[in-house]
């Protein structure tokens, strides 16, 4: 049996919740660890194959953070702290029990607004960032889309059947997709629970906040956070596909960010998964920057 390459850890909220997180050592001491901050209904298995890459690849030590309502983490008993300020607080909980100065951020669309929170109250923490397929503009019609599936549930007597339903959800996003790669997704996505069916690895909860227009960030300028991170080495990401990111979104963040490698990864729409070559090379490029 192959020994993973990281350690199950936890830390505590504010309001007393028990949260988890993967931690994967890095080999060499000295450089500011990478934090990786998955989307709204994901988990940490999202990072599963970039996490040890980093690791081994850099040196880097890397804390891959699960959500309050989210895989191993606690579920709030209040569902209105399923906001990204919310979150914002929590990550700056772990960054303060791991004593954690500095870091370098790698957030996938909530993750990647999460990033832009600690942007906001604390920017000289950061010393290098990755935002994937999210910015400072959210498209209304992402938005909607989001709306019309998070907090459904449902459940799947296997993972074929969880396959196909993903399949059905998500297919204009990756239209290249084959069955096998429908399952990778169900597994990263989804649990096996008590009742011996797979269901989403999420509180269903999490939607109330996001269906009521109460998230913390929908009437929120965002671009003084996006500036906030000028001149840190960076890599924005987009999928070509993408009813999150537009393309002329990406431009603008790109002005305001000189120097960021920008990737638009085809045949692709919300999100990347950050393990195409072209992504995996752009942020191996932006760590060999980083502080």
């Amino acid at each position: 049996m192959t020994e993973r390459p990281f350690t199950h850890r936890h830390w505590q909220s504010a309001d007393g919740l028990t949260l988890h997180f993967r931690d994967y050592a890095g080999g060499r001491g000295g450089r500011a660890p990478v934090v990786c901050l998955h989307g709204l209904t994901r988990n940490a298995r999202d990072f599963g194959a970039l996490a040890p890459h980093i690791a081994a690849n850099s040196g880097r030590r890397v804390l891959v953070p699960e959500m309050r309502g989210r895989g191993r983490s606690g579920y709030a008993a209040d569902p209105a702290s399923y906001t990204v300020p919310t979150y914002v607080a929590d990550v700056i909980a772990l960054l303060a029990q791991e004593g954690i100065a500095r870091f370098v951020a790698i957030g996938t669309s909530m993750g990647g607004l999460i990033t832009l929170g600690i942007a906001a109250i604390a920017p000289e923490r950061i010393v290098g960032v990755a935002l994937n397929d999210i910015g400072p503009v959210v498209e209304p019609a992402g938005l909607e889309r989001i709306r019309g599936y998070v907090g459904q549930g449902g459940s799947y007597p296997t993972w074929v059947h969880a396959a196909r339903a993903l399949a059905e959800l998500y297919g204009p996003a990756h239209p290249d997709y084959a069955l096998a790669d429908w399952l990778a997704m169900a597994k990263r996505s989804m649990v096996l629970v008590s009742n011996g069916r797979i269901a989403f690895d999420y509180d269903m909860k999490i939607a109330e906040p996001i269906l009521a227009g109460e998230t913390g960030a929908d009437a929120v300028d965002l671009w003084p956070m996006l500036r906030a991170l000028s001149g840190k080495p960076a890599v924005l990401v987009r999928g070509a596909l993408s009813e999150i990111l537009s393309a002329e979104t990406l431009a603008r963040m790109q002005a305001e960010l000189p120097g960021a490698r920008a990737v638009t990864v085809p045949a692709t729409g919300h999100a990347p998964t950050l393990d195409e070559a072209e992504v995996r090379a752009a942020i191996d490029a932006m760590l060999a920057e980083a502080a």
